[in-house]
């Protein structure tokens, strides 16, 4: 074999290795966007469960104005945001509100007895759960991405071609703290 051929293989190589790097990149974001889309379409379903949660807490006379109108804020804020780290925000402010809702529950005996009241509380927490699973993976998927954004030689296909750090989709403290706090009504 001559230089000419071995220094053709070397660059077949590297392009070939080049390209492998490419679609990993392509292959992550796109697990990126699929996850991200499970999380929205969760997300969706939380704020259209809370006018329904409003309404029934509505019914009782007893109940707080100031908690429920954070509720609806909360949820319209939630829909109006953007970017992920405004959903993040978001969702910490969504979940501490729901959290002084629930805890209405404990003061009504009333409330706490209805079975729509208690019905959409399961369904709202199904629903944490599932949130909460998918923003796991999706900050898995991110991980992964960013670390690949960040480590040679990947880092020189992702400044060529525009791959850029993403966001994780995090629970901030106040979240935490509310979710943690957030009271289980038992039958």
């Amino acid at each position: 074999m001559g230089s000419g051929t071995i220094l053709l293989i070397i660059i077949i190589g590297v392009i070939g290795y080049l390209v492998v790097i490419y679609n990993k990149f392509v292959s992550l974001r796109a697990g990126i966007d699929s996850s991200w889309s499970d999380i929205d379409v969760q997300l969706k379903r939380r704020y259209d469960l809370i006018p329904a949660l409003v309404d029934t807490v509505k019914g009782y006379k007893e109940y707080e104005g100031s908690t429920l109108e954070n509720v609806i804020k909360a949820r319209q804020q939630g829909m109006g945001a953007a970017t992920i780290d405004d959903k993040s925000a978001a969702q910490g402010a969504l979940t501490s509100a729901l959290g002084k809702l629930f805890a209405l529950a404990e003061a009504y005996p009333d409330l706490k007895a209805n079975t729509t009241f208690l019905k959409l509380q399961d369904e709202l927490s199904a629903i944490e759960d599932t949130i909460q699973n998918a923003r796991r993976y999706y900050n898995a998927i991110v991980r992964d991405y960013n670390a690949k954004v960040e480590s040679f030689p990947d880092l020189l296909v992702a400044q060529k071609f525009n791959f850029t750090q993403r966001s994780y989709f995090e629970l901030d403290e106040s979240e935490a703290d509310a979710a943690k706090k957030m009271p289980k009504i038992d039958l």
